[in-house]
């Protein structure tokens, strides 16, 4: 997203500069010239561009709404529990056990008592069982013949535990507006000579959008690229919380707050309604997009909490994930590879130069 103007030969993409002495602006690479008058008409609308830029930087989600307060009644009813080894701090009630950190495989949770901050607004409810979970798990060490033998003997998938975990979701009503260079191309012979013969041209377009529930999980120990490799959840099945949800469950307290995870969810917004623009751009060989200005209203931000079935192992003293979407059965995790393993299958041999962990994602239904 661009926040000043360059001004560039429309001819040929080269910056335009002005000769002292001559009273038109001039291409140094094409040798184009331009009046002044014509280049101020031509980029108006990519200073208006700009403006609209450093304006939607300037706007705020509106999270005032966000969260409510724990009644005394509900806070007796919960504990924290943290971990000795990384910090973690997860909730549940006062009856379920958590017998290891699903962040970093540590066998020791601290109880101490329950601090709330806010309440989620909403929650998704879990709809996989753990039956559900540990045949996903089983499925997804398939197939995966670099495995350590002794990584996968020594796996106890029967500990995979179910956590909500926090997430903001923001919803925001945009004007968007794109300028894109789009060529077309065509080669043809003339005589005894190949001809490519390029046509440029400008295409602006500008649509008003609306998005709900941009997700985005406020957990400094949930990994950003795991929750949204499982990602999409159903959000029409969000519910009304209640701690009536969180029995025999854990669930992660949200630790960073709402206007952090803000620039996150603003991006996943400005990247979408780019691509939605650059898709009707069509029929030309090559699209790039040249400026852009996403501004959106203020919009209103929900916390709520999602499911996911995860469990934490460590092989040669390093942490390796797998995670399970609890409503749709999404699946992604890391796996430590065995180098020696590579030379006994050639045909895949050549990929022992790639980096020690791998993520994989699948569906389990």
């Amino acid at each position: 997203m661009a926040e000043s103007v360059s001004y560039k030969c429309p001819n040929c993409g080269a910056p335009l500069s002005f000769i002292p002495g001559k009273k038109t602006v001039t291409c140094e690479y094409c040798g184009t010239e331009f009046e002044v008058s014509a280049i101020e008409e031509m980029f108006a609308g990519k200073l208006e561009l700009a403006a609209r830029t450093e304006e939607a930087q300037n706007s705020n989600w509106d999270i005032a709404g966000a969260g409510e307060n724990w009644t005394p009644a509900e806070i007796s009813n919960l504990r924290a529990l943290t971990c000795s080894s990384c910090g973690a701090e997860l909730v549940c009630d006062e009856n379920t056990m958590a017998t290891e950190c699903v962040y970093c495989g540590n066998p020791t949770m601290i109880p101490k008592r329950f601090d709330g901050k806010l309440k989620p607004d909403y929650v998704i409810p879990f709809k996989k069982t753990k039956a559900d979970a540990v045949a996903a798990l089983k499925k997804f060490y398939e197939g995966h013949r670099l495995l350590p033998d002794n990584f996968t003997a020594n796996n106890r998938v029967e500990a995979i535990q179910p956590m909500y975990v926090p997430f903001w979701m923001f919803d925001s009503s945009i004007n968007a507006h794109a300028e894109f260079r789009a060529e077309r191309i065509r080669r043809y012979d003339s005589g005894n000579m190949l001809v490519t013969e390029t046509q440029v041209y400008n295409c602006q377009r500008a649509a008003r959008m609306s998005f709900e529930k941009i997700p985005a999980d406020g957990s400094k120990k949930m990994d950003d690229a795991y929750m949204e490799s499982i990602e999409p959840f159903n959000y029409a099945e969000l519910v009304p919380f209640s701690t009536a949800y969180l029995t025999g469950y854990l669930a992660d307290k949200y630790d960073v707050p709402a206007e952090t995870c803000a620039p996150r969810a603003d991006k996943r917004v400005e990247n979408s309604a780019i691509d939605l623009l650059q898709s009707t751009v069509k029929n030309f060989n090559t699209v790039e997009m040249q400026n852009a200005a996403v501004v959106k209203e203020v919009g209103k931000v929900i916390y709520a909490l999602v499911p996911v079935w995860i469990l934490t192992t460590r092989y040669q003293d390093k942490p390796y994930t797998f995670m399970m979407n609890g409503q749709t059965g999404k699946v992604v995790g890391s796996l430590p590879y065995d180098s020696g393993k590579a030379f006994k299958y050639p045909a895949i041999a050549a990929i022992a130069s790639m980096p020690i962990i791998y993520i994989f994602a699948s569906m389990f239904m």
